[in-house]
């Protein structure tokens, strides 16, 4: 039976071949019939008889490993020699031959070399880069080749762009690499030496100074004291010189060489150079006396022993120093607080030091009490008080001010985040009103009533009078709204004049207004609300400084204060009219002022929080506020309120109808949002729910128009408001809660201030 026709069955080598294609060997070149494939292989790939490949790059052995490209493999991996080439000098006496040594560079990922000479100082030929990265070719007649890694060896020659490298050494992943290639790493030798550079060492060490005898040990301090500086504050009085004065030093001590180094404290303005350093760093001697020539004063002293002067002398050094000169300079123990120094024949007196200085000087010599040292002279470290030329009169105080503060005046400028914090926001007009008399014995005046108004925009003041028929006065405005001085400040002064100030106003106070005496004997709500929530700022408004007041004035003794009460309410109701508690509290030494008053009274009265609005004026003000906006969205806001009317009730609670508001970017604050929910109708069988139709009519003000309704904070308030409404009067005051506040009765409730 005959052997199946497989690869290793038969001997005909064709078997299972697939590839017959013939190689490209004979073309033109130069119209000239020639061989060009010398290299190709012959039929189906495979090689010629007696044909052999020459590697174009690097071989590696196969093993065991990933079969990634050389250039991913070997990236950043380079194989670095140590070479050398002998180049020839020529027409030069000192030298024939030059030995320059070199770094050669192998770079695995594609075979590229590099080759660098490390710089010599003072070489004279240029160094650095001598080949470039780039492939090189070897030399004829193998010109078409390139150095692989193969040819680099410990010993071996390598001759590149006709310059012969001798290698000498490699490093420890290069002898590792090429031995795992399967390369016998020869043992590194040593360059030879350079006898220019031999002659040059000779010559180097020739010119090298002479070490001393002895040895002067200043590494340990230095390297103890390191950038340790003592700091001192000095005086010099250079009063007696012509154009002299006192003048601040500040002397720097160098604790790692005993130096010293002196620097001006030049102030401000003082007309003299800024030079960087009054003394320059060096040792500072106690008794300079006369400058020396130069070379007179020498560390080491040369004695001639043999010979004359000149050639063949024999010289050595004193060791004994009998001419040298010893100078005493000054150290760390020298200085102190209080002593004088002699800086070349200039006195400075020590006044004190930092506290790095008094620590050293604590912690190594002892010294607990360096007090500082007063030498009589201003410090000019201390800025002067700027005086300011007096007011001129013309424009306001700041205006006239502005103008001394610069070459070009500028306007000066006011609080605008105040302004713009303060300034009238919705319902919120942050404007005080308080209603006054005149503080006067004439008949005519004491009748008239007069409206105070404080802006906390800019805490301005207006004073207008309300006109009173059949009275003989027109009325109107009294003073024009402007900021008003106290009385007392000086007309034409350095400094600027003191204003009224919101805390300066409150009811029971006196004020002069330009000669113009006014009692405030009431506010309005709005006042008293502001003035009760910024109790910090308004003190007759606090009510927890006024409850303890009233309780260090009545006393501790409760029997008593209880019958000083029982007096006034005989019934015990523990209720109080208003009048009656005013009396009481006036006649307690010292009495309370009418605000303190009305501050407790307010806080436990059984007066109505709630305050009625005018609900005509509120819709004429928000339908106003919504015409300046430009706000049609009715029919928008309208669907949202039936969609969210899950019950088709027509009716909406407050707080859903407010974000819905809110939501659709209706221009309202939220305030007079709040104050119109709160007066709007509410439905029939739920009194918290309010019909969303009617509230968006009062709003329409393109169907549903009110009359328009000018409204100010104060400018037409003045005209019809002259005190405090009946309706929200205190008028009867709860004591109880007072008393238990007072005593601090705990098994009550707790007190409300």
């Amino acid at each position: 039976m005959a052997l199946p026709f497989l690869p290793g069955n038969s001997f005909n080598k064709n078997l299972g071949k697939t590839k017959y294609h013939l190689s490209h060997h004979f073309d033109y070149a130069n119209e000239t019939a020639m061989m060009v494939g010398a290299e190709k292989p012959g039929i189906g790939g495979e090689a010629l008889l007696g044909q052999k490949y020459k590697a174009r790059n690097t071989v590696f052995p196969k093993g065991d490993g990933s079969n990634l490209p050389s250039w991913v493999a070997f990236d950043r991996q380079v194989l670095s020699f140590d070479a050398f080439y002998q180049e020839a000098v020529h027409e030069k006496r000192e030298e024939q031959y030059r030995v320059r040594n070199c770094k050669i560079y192998f770079y695995l990922e594609d075979d590229s070399i590099q080759v660098l000479e490390p710089r010599l100082k003072n070489a004279g030929i240029p160094q650095g880069t001598l080949i470039r990265r780039h492939r090189i070719p070897r030399p004829r007649p193998n010109e078409d080749e390139f150095y692989t890694a193969e040819d680099f060896n410990i010993g071996s020659e390598i001759n590149l762009y006709s310059k012969v490298f001798k290698i000498t050494d490699c490093d420890q992943f290069t002898q590792n690499f090429l031995r795992k290639m399967g390369t016998n790493v020869q043992r590194p030798g040593n360059p030879p030496e350079d006898p220019y550079m031999k002659y040059r060492k000779a010559m180097d060490e020739s010119m090298q100074p002479l070490r001393p005898y002895e040895k002067f040990d200043t590494l340990k301090q230095f390297l103890d004291h390191d950038r340790h500086v003592l700091r001192f504050y000095c005086h010099w009085d250079d009063s007696d010189n012509m154009f002299g004065d006192p003048r601040e030093m500040v002397l720097h001590y160098y604790l790692a060489d005993d130096t010293v180094e002196i620097r001006e404290v030049i102030p401000p303005n003082a007309g003299r150079d800024a030079v960087p350093v009054f003394l320059k760093r060096s040792k500072l001697p106690k008794d300079p006396g006369s400058l020396p020539q130069p070379g007179v004063e020498t560390d080491r002293t040369v004695l001639n022993v043999f010979g004359p002067t000149g050639a063949g002398g024999r010289y050595i050094f004193d060791s004994l120093k009998t001419g040298a000169v010893d100078n005493e300079y000054y150290t760390d123990k020298d200085l102190s607080l209080g002593a004088v120094l002699s800086v070349w024949g200039r006195k400075f007196v020590i006044c004190d030091s930092d506290d790095f200085t008094k620590e050293y000087y604590k912690t190594k010599y002892g010294v607990e009490n360096m007090t500082p040292v007063t030498v009589g002279i201003p410090n000019p470290n201390v800025e002067l008080p700027r005086q300011m030329p007096p007011y001129n009169g013309f424009g306001s105080e700041e205006d006239s001010l502005c103008s001394c503060k610069g070459l070009l005046p500028k306007p000066p400028k006011r609080d605008f985040i105040k302004f713009m914090e303060c300034d009238r926001h919705g319902l919120d007009s942050n404007v005080l009103r308080f209603l006054a008399r005149m503080d006067t014995k004439k008949p005519i005046d004491q009748d008239r009533r007069f409206i105070i108004s404080y802006f906390l925009a800019d805490d301005t003041i207006l004073v207008f009078e309300p006109p009173v028929r059949n009275s003989g006065i027109i009325g109107g405005k009294f003073l024009e709204r402007s900021r008003v001085k106290k009385p007392g400040n000086t007309r034409y002064s350095t400094e600027l004049s003191e204003y009224y100030s919101a805390s300066d106003l409150y009811v029971g106070a006196c004020v002069d207004f330009n000669n113009f005496k006014f009692i405030l004997i009431d506010a309005d709500e709005y006042a008293f609300q502001y003035m009760e929530n910024c109790k910090d700022k308004f003190v007759h408004s606090n009510i927890n400084s006024v409850v303890m007041k009233l309780a260090a004035k009545l006393g501790p003794n409760k029997e008593d204060v209880r019958a000083f009460f029982a007096k006034t309410d005989p019934s015990g109701s523990g209720f109080l009219s208003y009048e009656k508690f005013r009396e009481m509290a006036l006649n307690i030494e010292p009495s309370l002022s009418e605000q303190e008053i009305m501050t407790v009274a307010r806080q436990y009265s059984d007066r109505p929080n709630d305050i009625v609005l005018d609900t005509e004026k509120l819709m004429a003000i928000m339908q106003e506020e919504l015409r300046k906006r430009n706000f049609e969205g009715f029919g928008t806001l309208a669907a949202a309120f039936r969609h969210l009317d899950k019950e088709c009730c027509g009716a909406l609670d407050r707080e859903t109808i407010r974000k819905e508001c809110i939501a659709q970017h209706v221009p309202l604050p939220n305030d007079m949002l709040q104050a119109a929910l709160s007066v709007a109708k509410t439905a029939q069988n739920n009194n918290d729910a309010i019909c969303y139709e009617d509230f968006l009519n009062a709003l329409n003000w393109r169907d549903f128009p009110v009359p328009p309704v000018q409204y100010q904070a104060v400018g037409g308030g003045e005209k019809s408001w002259c005190g405090t409404k009946p309706s929200n009067q205190v008028s009867i005051v709860h004591y109880e809660p007072l008393l238990k506040c007072i005593f601090g009765d705990t098994t009550s409730d707790p007190c409300v201030c």
